[in-house]
């Protein structure tokens, strides 16, 4: 079945025809040479600069030799120059791609599948992408001077298919080709349901290498408006604050937890009430500036939605859009303001509303099909929908979260919409966790409304108890989570997505059958279960395996402790350092074995944990045959000095860094866990 579509008429003068939205670009440059396209710490920019920048960077690239559609990797972190360079290729007639470069292996690693014609980067980056392939990289930096003696005219270009590439979200990324047909139909279709204007200021929070921004330059460029960008690193909630504040920001592009950070920031103290209450609005920056808050990247419900509205200035605007990187970011588009009326049980529900002018939705066999606004092939969603008779779509979750259960296919979407509706409750997911011997448990991931202020473990969330008599006679009593892990917030991923595969895993649970009890803060397994070695266990190991060490010393290194020759009272000074090596080979050896479960629970990654794992045991274990061999080694054999310096030091170093890195860096999310 096909939903029709809605449109609202412009506000905006009418425009000469524009065959691409780089044609639009440039007639604004034309028509407004002096009126401000970017600003960008340290600096701003007119059409007028920006378009000469580009012209010159495209007649470099053309230098180069870019053949129509050759392929231009952009990879930089200086959104000016992303910018900059993305317009160039497009006047060249080339097709571009941007790269996370911020991210450690994202960019090198969607690099190593393409074939581009040139990297434009910095010095900075190039030694990360360079992959040995022999690509030519363009330095804007060290290349500045060429590229600005070139001319400042739009070159002659013939006009590729394709825009860009960009690599979509899915588990498996891979690389969508976008026209220039598609862009220009995406940009007039958002632009006919938001009205944009000159005189608006827009900001998009997303990565650089997103859709949301490698798309969404052409919301604020194409309709003659200001771009805010960032120079100094990827946005965080302080810096986009202080620009909506700065800039006098009226257009915020975002993902839901951007939203909330914006206009529910957690210094304040208010628990929002459950059903209905709205926000009392507050005197700051963005509820008196922003006009429209453009919300994509994953779902809002119609709570969540109510309280960002309320916080709007009188007759801003919170548009939800629903679209895919295949249809250039647009599909569908829903503000409260298209409800026949008021619904019941708002916190369960996820409207998509109607899709975009030019676009069609449909549904196969449950998944939600976009038709892009250019008039192409519908495309599968991956998600799961619902036509209401109110003539709304309704959001009802996403194959790929498809639990087994039964034996049957079980979508969480439903059992986290009643979580939700606990008046405690702001966002939920259901993930289905092994707890060994093949059985697996279902487990509620929980975190507070927004606006709740400081958030203490425990603090007003319910536990599984109570959750669950919250749940009791609404679903079936086995799909019940009986494990409850509370978070600050739910992890996202860079496109804005809830992201599953970044929730921390619980402590190490048992069998369904074993309960768990907390034993001196920790928790450990009743009789039959796996459990966590106690402090006392692993002193007595730490001990046995500490004086094993002592004793194999002299087995492995003979004479390395020999103590005869030293005077009083050196020589017990001594033995006690030689106690200490091997006390700290058998704490690192304990270590090996059982820190590991123990460092996962602060869910700080995967990778990383593993890395700082082994950067202990290390620490640990390595004074002790790095102290003997150096004892045994001759002052004045240099080589060998030498190489026991190389191959114990450095790693230590190595290792402290990464644990250094650990350390500082923020945990995905802290959590509390309930059982």
């Amino acid at each position: 079945m096909t939903q029709g579509s809605e449109s609202v008429p412009s506000a905006r003068p009418s425009r000469p025809t524009a065959d691409s939205v780089l044609d639009h670009f440039e007639q604004w440059a034309r028509d407004t040479p002096d009126a401000r396209a970017v600003t960008a710490v340290p600096g701003a920019l007119t059409y007028g600069e920006l378009d000469v920048r580009a012209n010159r960077l495209a007649h470099h690239l053309l230098a180069a030799g870019l053949p129509p559609g050759g392929l231009v990797a952009i990879g930089t972190a200086r959104q000016s120059e992303i910018l900059v360079a993305l317009l160039a290729t497009l006047k060249a007639g080339g097709t571009y791609v941007v790269l996370d470069v911020e991210t450690s292996g994202s960019g090198p690693r969607r690099l190593a599948t393409l074939e581009p014609f040139a990297v434009l980067t910095h010095a900075a980056h190039q030694a990360r992408l360079d992959d040995g392939r022999g690509l030519r990289f363009i330095r804007l930096g060290a290349e500045a001077g060429a590229i600005n003696q070139r001319s400042g005219e739009p070159p002659a270009r013939s006009r590729a298919r394709d825009a860009l590439l960009q690599f979509t979200g899915a588990a498996e990324p891979r690389a969508a080709a976008l026209t220039h047909a598609l862009l220009l139909a995406a940009h007039e279709a958002w632009s006919a349901v938001a009205r944009p204007t000159p005189e608006d200021r827009h900001l998009i929070t997303s990565g650089s290498d997103v859709t949301p921004f490698t798309t969404g330059w052409t919301r604020a460029l194409c309709s003659g408006g200001s771009l805010v960008l960032t120079d100094r690193g990827p946005w965080t909630p302080d810096t986009i604050r202080a620009a909506v504040g700065a800039e006098r920001v009226t257009v915020v592009h975002t993902d839901p937890a951007g939203a909330t950070r914006l206009l529910l920031p957690e210094r304040e103290t208010l628990l929002v009430p459950r059903p209905g209450a709205p926000l009392p609005r507050q005197d700051d920056d963005a509820a008196r500036t922003v006009r429209l808050l453009h919300v994509t990247g994953d779902r809002l419900h119609l709570d969540q939605q109510a309280h960002l509205q309320a916080r709007l200035r009188p007759g801003g605007r919170v548009l939800n859009v629903y679209g895919s990187t295949e249809t250039a970011g647009v599909g569908t588009w829903f503000e409260l303001s298209q409800l026949p009326g008021p619904l019941d049980a708002p916190e369960e529900l996820s409207l998509l509303g109607t899709p975009f002018p030019g676009c069609r939705a449909e549904l196969r066999e449950g998944e939600l099909y976009l038709g892009p606004p250019d008039g192409g092939d519908a495309i599968p969603t991956g998600d799961l929908a619902r036509a209401r008779p109110d003539g709304l779509w309704e959001f009802r979750g996403r194959l790929r979260d498809r639990i087994p259960f039964d034996g049957r296919p079980f979508d969480p979407h439903p059992l986290e919409a009643l979580i939700r509706s606990h008046a405690h409750i702001g966002a939920a997911l259901v993930a289905e966790i092994e707890v060994g011997r093949g059985a697996r448990r279902l487990v509620a991931y929980i975190s507070p409304p927004p606006g709740g202020g400081a958030w203490l473990p425990g603090g007003d969330l319910p536990d599984s108890d109570q959750l669950r008599d919250h749940l009791r006679g609404k679903v079936p009593e086995e799909r019940i989570p009986r494990t409850v892990v509370r978070l600050r917030a739910l992890p996202r991923n860079p496109a804005g997505q809830e992201d599953r595969t970044a929730l921390p895993r619980p402590p190490r649970l048992t069998d369904p059958a074993t309960p768990i009890r907390r034993t001196g803060g920790k928790y450990a397994a009743s009789a039959g279960g796996t459990e966590f070695p106690t402090g006392c266990a692993t002193g007595c190991g730490t001990l046995v395996l500490g004086v094993m060490a002592l004793i194999f010393t002299d087995v492995l290194w003979p004479g390395s402790t020999e103590l005869g020759g030293v005077p009083a009272p050196w020589a017990p000074l001594f033995f006690i350092l030689y106690l200490c090596e091997c006390l700290a080979f058998g704490a690192g050896l304990m270590f090996l074995f059982t820190g590991r479960p123990r460092m996962r629970e602060q869910g700080r990654g995967a990778g990383i944990t593993a890395a700082a794992h082994l950067a202990v045991v290390y620490l640990l274990v390595a004074w002790w045959p790095q102290d003997n061999l150096y004892r045994l080694a001759a002052k004045d054999d240099l080589p060998r000095q030498a190489a026991l310096v190389y191959a114990f030091n450095v790693p230590l170093m190595i290792a402290a860094a990464i644990v250094a890195a650990y350390v500082i860096r923020t945990p995905a999310s802290a959590f509390d866990f309930e059982d």
